[in-house]
C-alpha cells in the first residue's frame, strides 16, 4: 500500500477539512492519484472535495445481503462483491473517493466485511497516497479498520477536553497494537498559537504536536454556502497551515 494518512478526533475539530485539504495538496504537489476514504458514518468528505458519492460501502453491503440469491450463475461471491464495490468508487481528476457509509446493522456481516477489507487493501496498493477521514471518536479503531497507517493526525479543538480525547485515541491505538507508525496532534481553530496549557498537556503525555490550524472565517462561509472546502484560496491561512504540516510529515513518492 502507498503512503497512508489517517485523520481522527472528536466531532467538530476540523478533521474532514484537514482530510480534504490533504487530498488536494497531494493531488497538486505529487502528480499522483490519491485515494480518499471516507470512513466516517456521518459522511461528508465528498462535499468537502466538491464531488458526490452516490453509493457507499454500507449500502452495497445491505444490497448484497438482501439480494444474495440474485448472484449471477457462474460468478464467485468474491468477484460479485468486487464488481458491486466498484460501483461505489467515485473517480475524479487527480483523486478517487470511496465512502464507507453507515455502520453495521443487525445480522452477520463477517464474511462480507472480510471481503471488503481485502478489496480495500487491493485498492490501496494501486495508489501512491491514501487519505482516510475516520469516524469521530474511537469506533473505527475498536473495529480495527485503520491498519497500515504511516501517520495518524488526531484533530482537536483548542480545549483540554479535545486534547484528552486525542490522548485516549492514541492510547487505544497502542492497546490494540494497530500498525500506525506515527501519531501527531493537530489543533484547529486556534486564534493566537497553541495555548501553553495544551502544549504542556501534550508534552507531559508524550503526544507529538504536528502543528496548529488557525481559525479561518472562509471555512465557515464555505460551509454556510454548501461549497467545497478545497475551493479555499491558495493563500488561505487554514490551507497554508495544513500544507505546512503535510510538507513535514508526508514522504513525496509514497512509502519507502
Amino acid at each position: 500500500m502507498g503512503f497512508v494518512i489517517a485523520v481522527s478526533g472528536k466531532g467538530g475539530t476540523g478533521k474532514t477539512t484537514f482530510s480534504a485539504l490533504a487530498v488536494d495538496y497531494l493531488k497538486r504537489t505529487t502528480g499522483k492519484a490519491v485515494l480518499a476514504v471516507d470512513a466516517d458514518s456521518n459522511a461528508n468528505l465528498d462535499q468537502a472535495l466538491g464531488t458526490r458519492a452516490e453509493k457507499t460501502i454500507g449500502a452495497v453491503r445491505e444490497d448484497l445481503t438482501e439480494n444474495v440469491s440474485r448472484m449471477p450463475a457462474g460468478m464467485s461471491k468474491e468477484v460479485w462483491v468486487e464488481t458491486m464495490l466498484r460501483q461505489a468508487l467515485v473517480e475524479e481528476k487527480g483523486f478517487d473517493l470511496i465512502s464507507m457509509g453507515r455502520p453495521e446493522g443487525p445480522g452477520c456481516y463477517c464474511y462480507l466485511n472480510n471481503i471488503f477489507r481485502r478489496y480495500l487493501d487491493i485498492m490501496g496498493d494501486q495508489y501512491e497516497y491514501v487519505v482516510m477521514d475516520n469516524e469521530a471518536g474511537m469506533e473505527h479503531l475498536s473495529r480495527r479498520t485503520t491498519r497500515g497507517v504511516d501517520v495518524m493526525f488526531i484533530a482537536s479543538d483548542p480545549t483540554v477536553r479535545g486534547v484528552m480525547t486525542a490522548l485516549r485515541i492514541r492510547d487505544l491505538a497502542r492497546e490494540l497494537k494497530l500498525d500506525i507508525r506515527r501519531v501527531a496532534l493537530v489543533v484547529s481553530r486556534v486564534k493566537d498559537g497553541l495555548p501553553e496549557n495544551l502544549r504542556a498537556l501534550a508534552d507531559e503525555n508524550k503526544l507529538e504536536v504536528a502543528g496548529t490550524v488557525p481559525e479561518d472565517p472562509l471555512i465557515s462561509a464555505l460551509d454556510e454556502e454548501g461549497r467545497a472546502i478545497v475551493s479555499l484560496p491558495q493563500d488561505s491561512p487554514a490551507r497554508l497551515a495544513v500544507e505546512e504540516i503535510l510538507g513535514r510529515y508526508v514522504k513525496k513518492g509514497g512509502r519507502k
